[in-house]
């Protein structure tokens, strides 16, 4: 009987984990879907302020219902450079912060007693937010449904773990083996071996939570499995970190130590507590008596929160010791290219990762103007000083749409993104392609001045000023277009079509003057050729420069 009871309730321990990981991935995904505008704003402050980056940290974990994703977030962060390694500690001190709100709601839900559990109640949620998701026509409706059914999901696996918790609790066997383990370094052990299994935090405190509860283990080995548990969290970090560049990988050893070292440091205070015959569980006890799901969630937070008072002061020793420990390694010369602004572990976080593809496309239009700016300067003056720094930067333009395509494919498959989002995404593709066939234009105009120098020849003073008139106004349409599309400014958009057309009237003009000169013997139909065709590819870089301008008229709709 007793085998079976055991069996029991391990099925029910490992169905009451699967609905609690189902549940905080539903919130988490339509979390960040509902708040993806006031996300990509939140982690786009992140300054030198020590106390900046633990709040963005902190708030960030607390809307999306996962420190592993905000420190997977960070990591790629500081991977594409976008944030320093201090800026990137003080976040993740402050999402190990955040993440005891998940305990704080789980304790919360444990209340009841002979009226009606706040459990069932908060249960209750999965069954609103569900209709709503099935009969909702418009996406935010679905959205709130989905936030309402994970939220809900949340208390139905605590419930379940609960309940096998209980199961456990009726067997002697069972309550002598957990009594037993009063070692505080093994249940430390423990705890980080099972959150490192799971890669959640949040359900390893919630299982702690509900075994203290139902009297399965005091509050002191509950205690000492959560700060297990904080060193288990840090596996998903440590595995982003080992797939990314240096910096990525010092990001997730500042998230081990910072972990580690606050674990020690309460290891430490225990055993001294222990000469006064003073626990932690005693102490917790008196603050919030008859209240052992209150008592282990307090102390969570005051680990959380304590240990980044510790820390915080001492982020330049830290940065340094794991600077020193993972120092620079030199990068091969066959992997000079890389998306700058976007990283693999971004896909953990998509509202932010569209943000930071608009950033990576922004950079590749930069590329491609500078290579039409180096490409119009040779053509004119036949001055090739700088045709390795064109071609570096036409294979990194290659380099940039092959990937960026494939991550933003990727991207597009996620399940947290918003309805503008999905609508971005799938004018990128398009926008990638404009500005790679930018690139293929300049590198004709840089054949087109290549074939005159061989010849020997020259466009005429005429043709130069011409062509730097049409070099002025292709900048001006290149800067209305990016502050169209960046800003979704549609006042440039309106410019940089008045723009675009003059051009189209120009290059006209341009084939115009062309027959002017050879009438008159000035220019040669060699030189006429290139010259034309010339003013042809640029005409059709300012095609493709409006293209980019006009994509934000998709967004409007939406």
């Amino acid at each position: 009987m007793d085998l079976i009871a055991i069996i029991t309730s391990i099925l029910t321990l490992l169905a009451g984990i699967g609905v609690f990981l189902i549940a905080c991935q539903m919130m988490s995904s339509n979390l960040e879907a509902a708040s993806s505008e006031r996300l990509k704003k939140l982690f786009s402050k992140a300054s030198n302020n020590k106390l900046m980056g633990v709040g963005i940290g902190a708030l960030g974990t607390a809307a999306i219902q996962s420190s592993g994703a905000t420190t997977v977030m960070t990591i790629g962060f500081v991977n594409a450079g976008i944030i320093s390694l201090a800026q990137a500690a003080t976040i993740i001190y402050g999402a190990n912060i955040g993440t005891t709100v998940t305990a704080q709601i789980v304790a919360l839900g444990m209340f009841g007693g002979n009226s009606v559990s706040t459990s069932v109640i908060f249960s209750a949620f999965a069954g609103l937010g569900a209709f709503l998701s099935l009969f909702a026509k418009k996406s935010r409706p679905k959205t709130l449904g989905g936030i309402l059914a994970g939220f809900g999901l949340l208390f139905v696996g605590l419930d379940l773990m609960s309940s096998s918790m209980e199961d456990f609790a009726a067997l002697d066997g069972v309550k002598t083996f957990l009594s037993g383990i009063g070692n505080p370094i093994l249940l430390v052990l423990l705890g980080a071996v099972f959150t490192a299994i799971i890669q959640s935090s949040s359900v390893m405190t919630s299982i702690a939570l509900a075994m203290v509860v139902t009297g399965l283990i005091g509050i002191d080995q509950g205690i000492y499995l959560t700060l297990g548990s904080n060193i288990g969290s840090c596996v998903v970090a440590v595995i982003a970190g080992v797939t990314s560049g240096t910096n990525a990988k010092r990001t997730a050893l500042i998230h081990l130590l910072f972990n580690c070292t606050g674990v020690v440091l309460f290891m430490i205070a225990a055993m001294v507590m222990g000469w006064f015959d003073v626990s932690y569980g005693s102490l917790f006890e008196k603050l919030f008596p008859s209240a052992p799901q209150m008592q282990l969630a307090m102390f969570h937070t005051f680990f959380n929160t304590t240990t980044v008072a510790i820390m915080l002061p001492l982020t330049g020793v830290l940065v340094g010791l794991v600077t020193r420990m993972i120092p620079e390694r030199t990068v091969p010369r066959d992997a000079e290219f890389s998306l700058h602004y976007v990283d693999e572990n971004m896909l953990r976080t998509p509202p932010v990762a569209v943000s930071q593809v608009k950033h990576e496309i922004l950079r590749m239009a930069d590329i491609a103007m500078g290579n039409v700016d180096r490409a119009l300067y040779m053509a004119v003056a036949l001055d090739f000083a700088e045709r390795g720094v064109f071609e570096r930067n036409e294979r990194q333009l290659n380099f940039i749409n092959r990937e960026l395509v494939s991550f933003v494919v990727r991207l597009n498959g996620s399940s947290g993104l918003g309805e503008k989002d999905r609508a971005y995404l799938s004018g990128t593709y398009r926008n990638i392609r404009d500005l790679e066939r930018i690139g293929d234009y300049a590198e004709n105009i840089v054949e087109y001045a290549t074939t005159l120098s061989d010849t020997s020849q020259q466009f005429s003073d005429e043709a130069k000023k011409e062509i730097s008139q049409l070099k002025t106004l292709l900048h001006q349409l290149y800067e209305n277009a990016l502050d169209a599309y960046q800003n979704e400014a549609f006042s440039s958009l309106d410019r940089a079509n008045i723009i675009e057309e003059e051009i189209d009237d120009y290059t006209k003009r341009m084939e115009e003057w062309h027959i002017s000169r050879m009438e008159k013997g000035i220019c040669t139909p060699s030189v006429g050729a290139q010259y034309l065709e010339l003013s042809s590819n640029a005409e059709r870089i300012a095609d493709h420069l409006i293209n980019l301008a006009k994509s934000i008229r998709a967004l409007k709709t939406n």
